[in-house]
């Protein structure tokens, strides 16, 4: 169902070049099963103990119907998060919140404890929020429901370009719902206002190849003027 993400190529950010890459088992499981079971991580991904816990999270989505593709993050080719893209307008989510066709979700964590606090979590939100929407024609919007409690991760999606659209009663938590909307021009405005081309008044007699009229001369009277130009279109009332 869901398109080819971790075949979306690697995507160059300010922290590194970032990729996702196809969670695989069994090969996979020990590295994901030791970031479950980080405290910090466990307080909201609520995983943390044998690794056949986070196994069984995993094999849910890998022999499902593909609406939900969970990745290791590699940044400059090292594994350092964890991430789930999925369509939002057909998972659960869909039942708490005004939903669009194609709407795509993130879920993510920053593994190595190394990686959390600074930034990182907004720049590389950013860059695959922007990629989904690349990718995705039909896809308007990217949303996010972490938990309220959570306010590094709510600000990291603030800083990636999110806006808060509401909170949400889910099972098991009271989630912030996070919207990053496609940026389009005005319908009535195909072109910026500074880009549309204006017209040339164009002068009267031989001076056609000036850009702007010849002055008359002072004693020349009023009808060797040359007309005015017309003056310029005003802003676009839309």
């Amino acid at each position: 169902m869901q398109d080819d993400v971790p075949g979306w190529g690697a995507i160059p950010t300010p922290a590194g070049e970032f990729e996702l890459s196809p969670v695989r088992l069994p090969a996979d499981l020990g590295l994901l099963a030791r970031w479950m079971n980080d405290p910090e991580v466990a307080a909201f991904w609520e995983l943390a103990g044998p690794p056949e816990r986070t196994e069984g999270h995993l094999r849910a989505q890998l022999d499902g119907d593909g609406r939900s593709v969970p990745c290791l993050g590699l940044l400059d080719g090292e594994p350092m998060s964890y991430w789930e893209v999925y369509r939002a307008d057909l998972d659960p989510l869909a039942a708490h919140y005004p939903a669009r066709p194609h709407d795509t979700g993130v879920h993510l964590l920053l593994g190595p404890a190394a990686s959390r606090g600074r930034g990182l979590g907004a720049v590389l939100l950013a860059a695959l929020a922007e990629r989904i929407l690349r990718r995705r024609p039909h896809c308007e919007r990217v949303v996010a429901e972490p938990d309220v409690r959570n306010r590094r991760s709510v600000r990291a999606f603030e800083r990636a370009g999110f806006r808060t659209a509401g909170e949400l009663d889910l099972p098991g938590k009271r989630a912030a719902l996070m919207v990053r909307t496609r940026a389009r021009p005005p319908a009535s405005s195909p072109l910026p206002a500074r880009s549309r081309p204006r017209p040339v008044p164009t002068p009267p007699g031989p001076a056609q190849h000036r850009r702007c009229p010849a002055p008359a001369p002072p004693d020349s009277g009023p009808a060797a003027r040359p007309r005015p130009a017309p003056a310029p279109p005003g802003p676009d009332p839309a």
